[in-house]
Parts: structure tokens; sequence; C-alpha cells
């Protein structure tokens, strides 16, 4: 019996008249017997046991078994245990992850609670199927790396059987629950966006209402009675005004934290805000739109009353809701505040009211039509008719000198902050590529983030030149309640880890980079550079390390990324595989597209044929794909020494075949905008901020510090205009550059560099 005419199913609970069996265990059937047995209505499936000695089916009752399909069902075998297959069959998002995952990814892989850091060589079984178990377990095959390399235990090799080649004690097989991308994909697990019911949990403090009588108590639990939610409540009075008890009531009577009668506790307990964070909410004023969280989710009015409300020192704002989901008319104590129609009115602190993120889009239009920025228009532009920050456009080669340079500009560092000043500063500055995730929708938990990262950060940067480093505080703050980390406050992270946080999880911005590998399409932010330990590099070049390794992994982009954040082939922040990397001022990525013409590399007809043992051939140039069309592949091919190579077809698209080929192709091309760079364990970054050789400055949060532990620290940008002196210089010279005599700050950008960012000039939001 073959699988491929099966259906896979999960035991989803312990059947008691087979006391062997745990939840947990894979079943199948054949896709015959299957239809059979709905055609006749029954209730129990025969369905055999995957591992189990006994080669007769099981008669097992359709409402204990969940329906896989055959990709899960190899992904849950390979797990020691039932325990373990029904604990991941619940984590849909980790399946779907898995199912994403491609040969040449480079993963994380958890070894007894240690991360170790590799790429993905080997995706499938380890063990041939049999009658018993037509399904041997997909399994991940890991090739470790860096400073991880010697942690695995074989060479690629199962049993005696060669699944993947790797130097000695460098591989290690794993399940997927023990394998991650190292950059999540859209695929990847992300925080969940929390459900109306999901807003109340047990222990919650609550008000709620019975007809009008506004009434405390504690969530015990929340159910599904049909369509609609029950919340059970434990109450500090009952209608008789008696202490305990509990009472049922609908969730659309319920509102998280205390909105009481009682007006000295009317608060609404919304995510917590930072305390003496006073100007996160300065911006609202009497009439702006806002939105509060209730204990039913989101709510939204207009403020009508700013005040202190008797007996109370916090700022208060009277809201008149779009909805009947307050409390009053405007009155509060007997005493008018506003007027409003009945239930409209709700009293809260203005620290839990936040701009209504349905009108959020309205400032991205508005920075499309603003006129360019002047240092004497500046403060009157940033402001717009809604009295709220708009956007400001990105500092221009002309304003640098003006607004940038000197002590005191740029971002200030403070308590470990330098990988996000460093990252912030590089993406912001100078460059609009990723301006778009400053003003997409956000959910209403993440659109503080978004605030302070454009209102206290983004604008006052490129406006004034200069960001307090309380501003990046406090979105470390915001992050670290997020959940994220619990040492963003404290602790210096990776700028990737910081970059992903933001992009991902938090302002869910698609994917910068879609990578094509084995017919799949890979989605994720940011690129890691691993070599094959074969390389013949020696003194590379930023476009020689992408091509290397998207040769060793078998990648090509499926399309023309708006922004590629590039990680160089270092591991940790001290091991660096090379002494000096040159950068590559643009990044040629026409052969790098998986579709697309191409021209052959000898004559610049259309390119029909590639071959990858001619990528490392000494003959060729270590820079380019090599790609030709069939009359050169003949021709190269007919060399002894290149007969035993395979050269592969090219997916041309249709209207391209049996049309002569343009000599003048336009090629794709990346610009280099900015580069940070790590020598033991501070970050700093290098801007190309013109079209000039000379046009780069350098950034430090921390150049500088005025007094001791009650002191702060100094930033400072200054140009380097002799990085492009450097650049300039031909390889030979550069190999013979004694670091520590090169000239300013350039030995830090040809020795320690970390991450490369390049953009997609056309896509960049000013141009």
């Amino acid at each position: 019996m073959t699988s491929s005419n099966n259906l896979y199913f999960i035991l989803t609970r312990k059947v008691d008249y087979l006391g062997h069996l745990n939840a947990g265990r894979i079943c199948h059937i054949n896709e015959y017997k299957h239809k059979s047995a709905l055609r006749k209505s029954l209730t129990k499936l025969p369905v055999f046991i995957i591992g189990s000695v006994s080669t007769l089916d099981y008669e097992i009752e359709v409402s204990s078994l969940e329906e896989l399909s055959r990709e899960e069902a190899e992904l849950l075998q390979a797990l020691p245990d039932d325990a373990e297959r029904l604990k991941w069959y619940k984590d849909k998002d980790a399946l779907r992850t898995a199912q994403g995952l491609t040969v040449g990814t480079a993963v994380t892989v958890d070894k007894g609670g240690e991360k170790l850091r590799g790429i993905l060589r080997y995706i499938g079984g380890l063990t041939e199927s049999t009658y018993s178990r037509p399904l041997s377990g997909t399994s991940f095959g890991v090739e470790l790396q860096g400073e991880d390399k010697g942690k695995g235990n074989n060479n690629g090799s199962y049993e005696c059987k060669t699944l993947f080649s790797c130097a000695k004690d460098c591989g290690i097989f794993v399940p997927f629950s023990k394998v991650r991308p190292v950059v999540p994909s859209s695929l990847s697990p992300s925080s969940p966006t929390h459900s109306q019911t999901e807003e109340l949990a047990p222990g919650d403090r609550v008000t709620y209402f019975v007809g009008d009588k506004c009434r405390h108590g504690m969530v015990v639990d929340v159910q599904e009675n049909g369509r609609e939610h029950i919340v059970r409540i434990s109450t500090d009075t009952d209608e008789n005004g008696k202490r305990g008890g509990e009472v049922d009531v609908p969730l659309h009577s319920v509102f998280k934290g205390e909105v009481p009668a009682e007006p000295e506790s009317m608060d609404v307990e919304t995510p917590p805000v930072e305390p003496n964070n006073d100007d996160l909410y300065l911006d609202l004023s009497v009439n702006s739109v806002v939105e509060v969280t209730l204990g039913t989710g989101n709510s939204y009015g207009i403020i009508r009353w700013i005040g202190t409300l008797p007996g109370r020192q916090e700022t208060m704002a009277g809201l008149e809701l779009e909805e009947d989901n307050g409390v009053s008319d405007g009155t509060f104590k007997n005493e008018r505040f506003f007027a409003c129609p009945a239930k409209r009115a709700l009293f809260v602190k203005l620290s839990s009211c936040r701009t209504d993120s349905r009108f959020q889009s309205a400032s991205a239009e508005h920075s499309e039509r603003m006129p360019p920025l002047t240092q004497e228009n500046t403060e009157r532009e940033m402001e717009t008719s809604t009295g709220k920050l708009g956007t400001v456009p990105p500092i221009s080669t002309e304003q640098v000198n003006q607004i940038l340079i000197g002590r005191m500009r740029g971002i200030q560092g403070h308590c470990n902050s330098c990988y996000m000043d460093a990252a912030l500063f590089s993406l912001f500055s100078c460059s609009s590529v990723l301006d778009s995730m400053l003003f997409k929708s956000t959910e209403p938990q993440d659109a503080p983030i978004q605030n302070t990262l454009l209102h206290d950060i983004v604008n006052p940067l490129r406006s004034k030149g200069f960001v307090e480093g309380r501003h990046i505080m406090k979105l470390r703050q915001q992050l670290q309640k997020h959940g994220y980390s619990h040492s963003f406050t404290t602790d210096e992270k990776d700028p990737e880890e910081f970059l992903t946080v933001i992009m991902h999880h938090i302002l869910a911005l698609d994917p910068l980079l879609k990578l094509s590998a084995g017919g799949k399409v890979q989605e994720s932010y940011c690129y890691q550079i691993f070599l094959d330990q074969n390389h013949s590099l020696v003194l590379p070049t930023v476009q020689q390390l992408l091509e290397h390794s998207f040769h060793t992994a078998g990648l090509k982009l499926a399309e023309v990324p708006s922004c590629l954040i590039l990680q160089m082939p270092r591991f940790g922040k001290k091991f660096k595989m090379f002494d000096k990397i040159i950068p590559s001022l643009e990044l040629d990525i026409t052969d790098l597209l998986s579709e697309g013409p191409q021209q052959c590399m000898l004559c610049g007809n259309l390119a029909q044929m590639e071959c990858t043992d001619c990528f490392t051939d000494p003959l060729f140039s270590q820079t380019g794909f090599k790609i030709f069309c069939r009359t050169c592949s003949t021709q190269v091919h007919s060399h002894p020494q290149r007969r035993s190579h395979q050269p592969a077809a090219l997916d041309i698209p249709k209207g391209y075949l049996g049309r002569s080929m343009p000599h003048a192709l336009i090629r794709d091309k990346l610009e280099l905008f900015a580069v940070l760079c790590i020598e033991t364990s501070h970050y700093v970054s290098f801007i190309k901020h013109g079209p000039n050789s000379q046009d780069w400055i350098f950034f430090d949060s921390m150049a500088d510090r005025e007094g001791e532990v009650d002191g702060f620290n100094i930033p400072e940008v200054h140009a380097c205009p002799e990085v492009g002196t450097y650049l300039e210089m031909s390889l030979a010279e550069l190999a013979n550059q004694v670091p520590r005599d090169m000239k300013g700050v350039a030995k830090r950008l040809f020795c320690d560099a970390y991450m490369y960012l390049y953009q997609s000039t056309s896509m960049c939001l000013y141009r």
C-alpha cells in the first residue's frame, strides 16, 4: 500500500475503548474507503494507526479525528511522541512557518536550550517508508555556521546515508519544532491580533451594567452561548447590595476597568502608558478625534472637555462617543461639563486616549503635497490642518551641512541604545525608502509606537537634526511593554532584531525581500550573507558577497526589492570573515532576478542558459552569474574541463522568446544609502547622502560624554570625504592599506561593516 492515495488525521482525544492509543497519534485511511464511509454517513472511520504493530484498522469516531494535509502529517510524524504532536498540531503558526522553509534559509536550531545558527541544507525523511509507517516524518538538516560549527553531531549523514555534506560535527537533524528562520517570513508566527473576547481575561477588573445600574466586579470566565459571548463576573455587590456572588452579563454590557457611577474612581484601564511620558498625548486637545479601549474593544469619539474633576489630580478628558457606550449625558456628580445624548459621555484619563487610527492616512496624503523643506518653513509646514505633526522629507545633500553636521546632532545615545540609534539614523535621516511604515494603518495597540517613531524621532531628526535620548527610551519602553523583550530598555540588541520587531510584529510591513528557491517564494525583511567554505574571495565587494551567497544557497530574487538590508558574513560581533569589505555603491541585481530577460555574458544576445558550475570557474570573473545564449553555452562547455558542467535553462518571459536582444538592456540596480558598523560592542553608521564620491557622513550617538553618572552622551555627525578617496583606489591599493593608518574614520567602514542598506531610487517616497 502506498501513501499517495491516503488521507491523514490526528487523534485529538484519547478513545476509551482503545486505551493504548494516545491523543496525538497520526492515522490514515484510503481515500476510496473514506468516500465510502461518508456516503454511508458512518460515525466511525476505519483508520490505520501509523507506528502500530497491528496491520488491522481501528474504528475511531469521526469527532475524535482532525484531518491533516500530507505535509502537516509528515511534519508532525517527525516529533518524538504523541503528546508533542498534539501540542504542536495546535500551533498553526509554527506549522505554516515550517511549510514555508526552503533549502538555503538561514535558521536557528534549538539544541538543549541553546540557539545555534546555520543554513538549512535538507528537508525530508530520515528513513524509508514502510507498510505500517507510510510517513517517515519530515526532518530538517542544518549545517551549523560560524561560532556554532562543531556543535552538531554528524556530517550530514543519518544512519550511514548521506543527505547533505558538511564538515564533521557541523550537521544536525531536528524536527520543525526545533528550527526557526533567522528572519521571520510572512508565514512566521507573529503577535496575535486580539479579538473582542480576548480583550477580557479572568482576573480583569470590569464595570458592567444591569439595566441602568452601574456595578463592578472581576472576570471569572468568558463563555460563548450560541452567537453571543457571556462574561461571568464575581460581583463586588449584587442587585440587593450584598457583597460577593457571581453574575452572567452579555459582553456588550461589560467595560474593562473601572467606569463606575461613583465618580472618584472613574478610569478606563487601557494598555499601560509609561509614567512621566505626558508628551504621548500633548497633541490631543478639545475636538480631537480619539479612540479608547473598553471591555468590548475600541470605542471612538471626540474630546469635548479637558480638565480636572473634583477629588482627582490627573488630567481628565470628557468624551462624546459615537455609540451608546458611555455613562452619562455630559454631567459628572450632577455638574454639567458638556452636553451630549444620554449614554454617550465618558470621563477618562487623558493619557488613556490616543489618536483615532482610522484617520492616520490623512498624514500620508498631506506629505505628498508638501513643498520642499527649507529651514524657514520647516516648523510651519510640520503643522497640518488638524494641528498635528505631518511628515518632514528626508534631509537633502544641500541641507546636510546646515542641519546635521556638528556636535549634539543626530540621535542622542543613552543606556546601550546605539544599535537603535544607528539603525534609525541610517533608515530615516537622508532616505525615504521606508517612510511608508510611518503612515500605514496599524492595530490600535501599536499606534502609539508608530506615533512616537514619526512625531518624536523622524520628524525632529529631519527638521532640527537632533533627537533627545528620552524619545528613544520612550520607544524602547513601548516595545518592552509589548512583550518582545524584557530588556529592551537596558540591554544592547542587534539591529536586525529591532528592525524585525518594528517592521514585522508592530507595523506589519509587507516583507521587503522575496526570495525564490526551488519553486517556492520565501519572504523576509533582511538577508544574512552566508558563504560556502570553499569560496576564493579575499578582498570582496558587497556585489561579490551577495552573488556568492545566492549561488551557495540556490536563491534568486522573485522581484526587485524597494529596500535591501544585507547582513555581512560575520558571526556575533567579534568574528569577521574578511579583514576588509569593499562597499558596492551600486548593486546590480539583474542577474539575480528569477524572471526577466538577461544578456549572454559573451555575445550580449538573449541569455537562455545558466551554469552554476561556471560560477566558480577561475577562468571567469568573480562577479556576476554565468549566463549564456545557447550558442555560447555550447561553445563554452565543449572545453574538456567543462564538459561535466550541467547548465540549466533560464525562465524567460514568453514575450521575449524569438526576439532580438537590445545590447543596451536596462539593468536593475540598487544604490547604497547607509552602512551600520560595529567593531566590538558599539554601533555607528555611515550615510551616503549624495551622488558625489565625497558625499559621506559619519554618525556616532555616543561620540562624547558630559559629566559622570548623572551626565549625558553627546552625539556627533561629521563629514568623512576620505571614504570617497579610498573607494576611488584600485583593489591592489586598497589591499595594501594598513587599517590603523587609514585616514579619518574610513577604517571603520571598510573593516567593521555589519549591515548594508540599499534602496531602489524609483520607490523612494519623495523622489
